[in-house]
């Protein structure tokens, strides 16, 4: 049995399941649960924290985690930092078989920072009857230093284990997403995969087979290098033409030239018919345009100052979500800003539907995610790229990661 603690939406498990395997997934979010259930997955809705460890002895392969990052995340006020040294001492002694969670955890700024140290309490249980085979966990970047605590307590008890930083966009996934790994094993050297992807196309040498182009998020939602990325966008509609709002709330007034990647512009102070809510949207009759104009599109990740954007030539920034979920927006100007484009009005920003988000975070585009827009996206935003995580569970399954089995837009 594999045993995946803070198993969220099933980024790890839909990752074993194009592998030929399943887990048991612990995970306390009710709407994360619903989606497990929609996708078939086997779970136990629980508190990590909080469940024995003994149903696991003599029975457990491999462990995975990936504890919730809200306490560490940039996208935070990052107190797990504060709390660090308390993880520390909370991973220290149950390593040795301590439990003093209770105690530390009234000194800590965030009550969460603490469930980095839960994967300890499993693993030395399992530990005493020779469990688990292998490891894998995952977390945001400043959590290394406690993976490599970690590290130091699974030597001593057989483990070959590997700690690193890894960027996602190497391994295919349409996202520069950074995170800490660690990696270990009973059975075999513990190393990360080899890199499939790279900023610039590396060519097949003597010295290795290359690497292909950063998959960038026109290609992983199916658009093409230049199309925009909204196929029909109808009053209230998103990028999709699902039930996604515009920031505002209110109506919008697109042009129906529909010739991929094109948009017809409405010259200033002209005023488009209206139309009907059930009605597509078409050219103003009111406008009249010499000819079409061709509009660069990028994802912004929020409305800050700081915010990223990319264009949809590039693999997305990371998606991180919660209360600035509904400002991951499509964003456009003009491609050729020098030529004639002082009249012209661009298209409104739209919102990232969750099926895009979920594409950019390497889930099938039919994925059955349940909840809101924004329990959906909350759970996007934490869960595991599926494809990283293939990668990531290949060797320790000792089968080969097809990429294409990670089919992308549908």
């Amino acid at each position: 049995m594999v045993l995946d603690l803070f198993a969220g939406p099933g980024g790890w498990s839909h990752a074993l399941s194009v592998l030929g395997a399943r887990d048991v997934g612990l995970e306390w979010d009710a709407w994360a649960c619903r989606t497990r259930q929609r996708a078939g997955q086997v779970t136990v809705r629980t508190d990590v924290a909080a469940y024995p460890t003994w149903p696991w002895l003599g029975r457990t392969k491999g462990v995975l985690a990936s504890p919730p990052c809200q306490a560490w995340s940039m996208a935070g006020k990052r107190l797990g930092l504060v709390d660090q040294p308390l993880v520390h001492q909370a991973v220290a002694d149950l390593a040795a078989g301590r439990d003093t969670r209770a105690r530390i955890l009234t000194a800590c700024q965030d009550v969460r920072s603490l469930l980095a140290a839960e994967p300890m309490r499993y693993l030395h249980a399992l530990n005493t009857v020779g469990e688990p085979e292998w490891i894998a966990m995952e977390e945001v970047p400043d959590v290394l230093p406690l993976w490599r605590q970690y590290a130091a307590v699974l030597r001593p008890w057989g483990f070959s284990v590997w700690t690193g930083i890894i960027q996602a966009a190497d391994y295919g996934v349409p996202q520069t997403r950074r995170r800490a790994i660690l990696l270990a094993s009973r059975v075999r050297t513990a190393k990360p995969p080899p890199p499939t992807h790279a900023r610039v196309a590396e060519p097949e040498s003597l010295f290795g087979p290359g690497r292909a182009r950063w998959v960038s998020m026109s290609e992983a939602l199916g658009w093409g290098a230049t199309d925009r990325p909204v196929p029909t966008v109808c009053a209230g509609g998103g990028p999709g033409g699902g039930p996604e709002p515009f920031p505002s709330g209110s109506r919008k007034t697109l042009s129906d030239a529909r010739d991929r990647g094109t948009w017809t512009p409405r010259p200033k102070g002209t005023t488009p018919p209206s139309h009907r809510a059930a009605d597509q949207p078409s050219a103003p009759a009111a406008v009249s345009v010499t000819g079409a104009h061709r509009w660069s599109w990028s994802l912004r990740s929020n409305n800050q100052a700081n915010a990223t954007v990319r264009s949809i030539a590039e693999p997305a920034g990371t998606l991180f979500f919660g209360h600035r979920a509904n400002e991951c927006t499509w964003v456009a100007e003009p491609a050729h800003p020098h030529v004639g484009t002082e009249d012209l009005v661009a298209p409104d920003p739209i919102r990232i539907s969750a099926r895009e988000a979920g594409t950019l975070q390497t889930f099938p585009a039919d994925y059955p995610w349940a909840g809101n827009k924004g329990q959906q996206f909350s759970q996007i935003g934490n869960a595991v790229p599926p494809l990283l995580a293939g990668h990531l569970l290949a060797p320790h399954l000792g089968v080969t990661l097809d990429p294409d089995d990670f089919t992308l837009a549908a």
